[in-house]
C-alpha cells in the first residue's frame, strides 16, 4: 500500500500519447480495460485502508462537537484526498510496465475448454 502513496502519478489531468498507452497490447481498448481493472483494485485498497484508520476514531456515541473537533481524523481524510486518483496511479503503473497482465487468446480458451 505504501507504494501507492509514493507514486509519481500526476495530481492533475494530463494528456498522454495514445500510442504509448496501447503499445503493450496493440489495442487501446484492451489497454484501457486493464488500466481500469487496476484502478478498481487501487481504489478498493485505498478505501479499505482509509476506513481502517477512520474506524480507530469511532466512538459509541458521536456528539456533534466531537465530529467537528477531531483534527486527526480530518488530517487523515485530507491526506487521502491529496493522493493521486486511482486512475492516474494505474495509468502511471501501466506506462512504467508495472502491471502484470495476460492476454488469453481464443486458442488458449479452446485448449482450456477441451481439458
Amino acid at each position: 500500500m505504501s507504494d501507492l502513496k509514493k507514486s509519481n502519478a500526476p495530481l492533475n489531468t494530463i494528456t498522454y500519447d495514445i500510442k504509448k498507452v496501447k503499445e503493450p497490447t496493440g489495442n487501446i481498448y484492451k489497454a484501457i480495460k486493464i488500466i481500469g481493472k487496476r484502478s478498481e483494485q487501487i481504489n478498493a485498497e485505498l478505501k479499505e485502508e482509509l476506513m481502517k484508520k477512520l474506524k480507530e476514531f469511532e466512538t459509541e456515541q458521536d456528539s456533534l462537537a466531537e465530529i467537528f473537533e477531531n483534527k486527526e481524523q480530518i488530517d487523515i481524510s485530507k491526506f487521502y484526498e491529496k493522493l493521486p486518483k486511482p486512475t492516474a496511479v494505474a495509468l502511471q503503473e501501466w506506462l512504467e510496465d508495472k502491471i502484470y497482465w495476460k492476454d488469453i487468446s481464443k486458442e488458449d480458451l479452446d485448449e482450456y475448454n477441451m481439458q
